[in-house]
Parts: C-alpha cells; sequence; structure tokens
C-alpha cells in the first residue's frame, strides 16, 4: 500500500469538505445536473479517445497508485552478483534453479540457459521493456486525459448554467437553481482534475520510471552474467543505477 497516495487523497478530501461544512450545509454543493455534465460528459469524451477495453481497465491501472509492488534496485543487485558468482562455478545450468521471484529477472535468466546468444537476449528483454512502457504510458494517457477535459466539462457546465440563468430572468425561482449549475460544475471539474485525476497519473508516471530503471538494471546485470564478468565488477557497474548517496554508503560499509 502507498500511504503517501492514501493519505494525500483522503487528506485533501478532508480539508475540502471541512471547508464546506464551516461555510453551510453539505448539500449545498451537491447537484446532480452538475454531476451529470462533468462525470458523466467527461468519462464519455475520454472513452472516444481510447478503446473500451482500454478505458474499462482504467480502474485497475489507477490501483497501481495505491498498491504496487516493486522490488528494491539494492536487492535486484546482490540477487545479480549471486547468481554471476553461481555462474561462474557452476556455468549457465546452475542458475536454472535459482529462486527468483522477479519475472523479468527470471526471464532472462531462462534465456541464458536455454543457450541463447548476447543479441538474441538482448533484444528479447529490450522489446518486453518497450512494450511495458507503451502499457503504462496508456494508463498514464486515460487520467491525463480526465485531467484535461474535467475542467473543460465543468466551463461547459458554467456556460450552460449562465444561459439557464439569463433565459430566466423574470423568474427569480430559477436564478438561483441555475446559478448554482455554474458554480458547482466548475467545482467539480477542478476537484477531478486536480484532486484525482492529475495526481494519479503523476503517481502512474512515476512507477513506470521506477519499473523501468529496475528493467533496465536487470537486462545490464544479465548480460553482464552472460559475458562471464566478475561479479564484483558487476556489483560496482549495477551500483551506478543508484542514488550518489546511496552508492557512497555501499561503499563505506565494505
Amino acid at each position: 500500500m502507498d500511504l503517501a497516495t492514501l493519505i494525500g487523497l483522503v487528506g485533501g478530501f478532508a480539508f475540502i469538505i471541512m471547508a464546506m461544512l464551516l461555510g453551510g450545509s453539505m448539500s449545498m454543493f451537491v447537484d446532480v445536473t452538475s454531476v451529470l455534465i462533468v462525470i458523466g460528459g467527461s468519462s464519455f469524451v475520454v472513452l472516444m479517445k481510447f478503446t473500451i477495453g482500454q478505458f474499462f481497465g482504467a480502474a485497475k491501472i489507477a490501483a497501481k497508485a495505491f498498491i504496487f509492488k516493486t522490488d528494491n534496485p539494492e536487492d535486484l543487485i546482490a540477487k545479480i552478483v549471486e547468481m554471476a558468482d553461481a555462474a561462474r562455478k557452476g556455468g549457465f545450468l546452475a542458475l536454472e534453479e535459482m529462486e527468483i521471484t522477479n519475472s523479468f529477472m527470471r526471464k532472462g535468466i531462462d534465456l541464458l540457459v536455454d543457450g541463447h546468444d548476447a543479441e538474441v537476449v538482448k533484444s528479447t528483454l529490450k522489446k518486453d521493456i518497450v512494450l511495458t512502457n507503451e502499457r503504462h504510458d496508456r494508463g498514464v494517457g486515460i487520467f491525463s486525459a480526465f485531467g484535461d477535459v474535467a475542467p473543460a466539462m465543468g466551463m461547459i457546465g458554467t456556460l450552460i448554467g449562465l444561459v439557464a440563468m439569463l433565459s430566466n430572468m423574470d423568474d427569480p425561482k430559477s436564478i438561483g437553481p441555475a446559478m448554482a449549475v455554474a458554480l458547482l460544475t466548475t467545482l467539480y471539474g477542478a476537484i477531478i482534475a486536480n484532486m484525482i485525476a492529475i495526481p494519479i497519473a503523476d503517481k502512474l508516471g512515476m512507477r513506470k520510471e521506477q519499473e523501468k530503471l529496475n528493467r533496465s538494471l536487470i537486462l545490464d546485470g544479465v548480460l553482464a552474467i552472460q559475458d562471464g564478468q566478475n561479479p564484483r565488477v558487476i556489483d560496482s557497474y549495477l551500483k551506478n543505477y543508484l542514488n550518489e548517496k546511496k552508492r557512497s554508503v555501499d561503499v563505506d560499509d565494505e
């Protein structure tokens, strides 16, 4: 569970709701017409940008902003160094029985065990990285689209409310509801975009970069094992993927 995402979402809405309660009744900020315009309208406009499968898969993608398990780069380096040592002593077949929890790393090691040459291993794993990034980009794109469309739908709702208000100036009772639509659609659009869609898109983008870095590290590690490099050289080389502070701490510990 990503506590930062959960705390940020709950905390943000908590302060907004408190502000609403301090300003009066919550019922003042609820309008069915505004909900239909912003949420319904935004959903169908975003659907136009993607396939039905991609759109309805957005909820599963959004879950990665809250629940996402990524391997620690330091643990990946330690595992690769361990495998490099085993490969030098017993050959690539010694890696077949090793416990490897990372599926991408398992794929790379299986390619080594099967005897594929370096070019095949490199091209296969690179293709996997590219396709994975494309899938992540589609997920980010869906929520970025919601972030763009929701405020625009809010503005459309505002114009609808203003037209309704100006068309019924002779009826004072209709001015209030029309004005509520005009203002609340803007509010709803801003909340959906800035408190939900854009933060989720940014978090998914961060997840993509984390996974891309880990997979690039694994790719270099697998190729180094195949090349028969010394485990200590591999360890030093792969630590370039860590930030400078972590690298210096590791050196001191050694």
